[in-house]
């Protein structure tokens, strides 16, 4: 029974539940015959594996391991949600000290136990910082990492959805840009609804300026109103479509959405961050972002809050300078 590769796709986080959506995820679209579970919490993740094999994906040889070495051997594909999650009353940055040095421990990992991996997903918040500190350790080439950054764009189709009463499938090409959090940058000028720009739509009587500017906050909030709604984070979103992200590095079906991806011109440098993306069997690429002056300058504010993080990182000395950098990792200019 065909698979889209038999090459070996690792999950860590497994035993969490962003981690074992993954899991059943990965597997239900056939994406691998090879799939390894890994996370440090050996009777959860044991007790995942029970039940990706109770589902008898009878096509996959799935393995798990609580020992990262075994994990990450020979690993060519790789989706990580190891770090701790969000929790009420805290933003992606509150998680910044603890995962970053997760993310550290992470990328050396890589770099000692499967250098020859072709493509990572970094998924734990906050991810734009997580996955530049993997990319940095890990030593691996910028197109191999990306992180989950879809979400919010999601959470835009979503509500436009809601509020014009269409399918999801009509409202297009909606896209956030810059960080992943609170600073993210909201783009109206991409997005059509059943065809119309939704730039002809705001501030009409279809959607009004004031209700435009409560779906932007809804779409900035919107994992908080996750956690205030379930009383967790969210799982079933992010594991999907970050296995969706993996799809398309194994040369499966394209990627639709903007992908955090690490920047270095046109201002944006040494930086990850969200972009207009395609993301296939040679890695990720970016174009340049186009919009209006005005989105453009709340780009440019995402960008300015994402370095602040990257510098609270350097500050912690869990980064070194940005001129050390490409000797940590050769493949960074």
């Amino acid at each position: 029974m065909n698979t889209l590769t038999n090459e070996k796709l690792t999950i860590v986080g497994a035993a969490g539940m962003i981690g074992s959506n993954m899991a059943q995820t990965a597997l239900m679209m056939r994406l691998s015959s090879e799939v390894c579970l890994y996370d440090p919490y050996a009777q959860g993740l044991e007790g995942v594996a029970e039940e990706m094999f109770h589902c008898s994906f009878d096509y996959a040889h799935i393995t798990y391991t609580s020992d990262i070495k075994e994990a990450l051997t020979g690993a060519k594909y790789v989706i990580s949600s190891g770090g701790a999650a969000r929790k009420a009353g805290m933003t992606r940055e509150d998680l910044l000290k603890g995962n970053a040095k997760i993310a550290e421990d992470f990328g050396r990992n890589i770099r000692e136990y499967c250098p020859d991996v072709k493509h990572v997903v970094v998924i734990f918040n906050p991810a734009d910082i997580t996955g530049l500190i993997t990319l940095l350790y890990s030593g691996l080439k910028p197109s191999q990492v990306t992180t989950l950054a879809a979400l919010d764009s999601t959470r835009l189709q979503s509500a436009l959805a809601k509020h014009f009463g269409v399918p999801q499938g009509e409202v297009k090409n909606c896209r956030t840009y810059g960080g992943h959090g609170e600073q993210m940058a909201v783009f109206a000028s991409t997005a059509t609804v059943a065809g119309t720009p939704l730039l002809d739509l705001i501030g009409t009587d279809k959607l009004t300026a004031e209700q435009w500017a409560a779906i932007r906050q809804d779409v900035i909030q919107g994992g908080k109103k996750i956690i205030d709604l379930r009383g967790r984070s969210s799982f079933q979103s992010p594991a999907y479509v970050s296995v969706e992200m993996i799809r398309a590095a194994m040369g499966g079906e394209a990627f639709r959405w903007p992908a955090g991806t690490y920047v270095h011109s046109n201002g944006f440098d040494h930086i990850m961050m969200a972009m207009e993306t395609t993301i296939d069997a040679t890695g990720v690429h970016y174009a340049d972002v186009k919009g209006t002056d005005e989105e453009k300058a709340e780009l440019a504010k995402s960008y300015e809050h994402l370095c602040t993080l990257r510098d609270e990182v350097i500050g912690m000395g869990v980064l070194p300078p940005i001129s050390e950098w490409h000797n940590l990792n050769p493949n960074i200019l």
